[in-house]
């Protein structure tokens, strides 16, 4: 099963939504087999997206905790540190990652999470379905697309600004950006081929949208998890200097191929 693929017509402007906050989450005990607790929140699944996008998640551990190593082998995953510091395991690798640390694992890859740190570790996970899985799932043959395996990469979000997924991704994902809004600024965002997901890190403000069907004003603060829906546009106004990720997540127009 792929997600669904938007006609034409709905690709005009609608609504943002909210997502949500990790305020509210769950625990889980042993995740990916190891010892320990973590907390986790799901902000959006695939029947909320408009891209072949599988989840939209939030995740932390507390020191000493683990989230174990574990194969990927269906979805190109996102992993961008929101707090604290510790090791990422990739393919049996250690590297030293801490906030605004972003690691982007394909299909093959395998990862983990170990906090080394005194504080939580928090971090922003989206996982998409490239096109060899999407084919896969829905039985074409011969199946088309595969691209690299056991690609995994690392990069400094906070300090490298921009990163663009060519050769490491094949699916919907194709650029995560830092946007800092400085107090008293606007700007505005969204793309007519692409839904936006975005986390806000620090500061205050409100985000908007102009035009028939659209949300009024709503608060942000660190730690809001929203959604842009492609063919819309948003206004973000910063009260206090803000910080936030913006991740673009392609849709495929009526009758496009994976």
């Amino acid at each position: 099963m792929t997600a669904p693929t938007p006609s034409a017509a709905s690709l005009r402007a609608t609504a943002w939504s909210v997502v949500g906050n990790p305020e509210v989450r769950a625990t889980v005990h042993g995740v990916h087999g190891a010892e320990g607790r973590t907390h986790w929140k799901a902000f959006a699944g695939r029947r909320q997206l408009q891209s072949p996008t599988e989840a939209i998640e939030w995740a932390s551990i507390p020191p000493g905790g683990v989230s174990g190593e574990h194969l990927h082998t269906r979805t190109e995953e996102l992993y961008l540190l929101l707090s604290g510091s510790g090791d990422l395991l990739l393919n049996g690798v250690a590297h030293p990652v801490r906030t605004g640390s972003l690691a982007l694992t394909g299909v093959g890859s395998v990862h983990g999470l170990r906090n080394t740190g005194d504080t939580v570790l928090d971090w922003w996970v989206i996982e998409t379905l490239p096109p060899a899985t999407r084919a896969a799932l829905s039985g074409e043959w011969p199946i088309q697309g595969g691209g690299a395996m056991n690609s995994a990469v690392v990069f400094d979000l906070f300090e490298q600004k921009s990163v663009d997924t060519a050769g490491i991704f094949t699916g919907p994902m194709r650029h995560i950006d830092l946007v800092d809004l400085p107090a008293a600024s606007r700007t505005t965002i969204g793309r007519p081929d692409a839904e936006l997901a975005v986390y806000v890190h620090a500061g205050e403000g409100e985000v908007s949208q102009d035009g028939p069907g659209a949300a009024g004003a709503t608060r942000l603060t660190a730690d809001t998890c929203l959604l842009l829906p492609a063919g819309s546009r948003a206004e973000f106004s910063a009260d206090s200097d803000l910080r936030m990720t913006v991740v673009t997540l392609a849709v495929e127009a009526q009758g496009a191929g994976g």
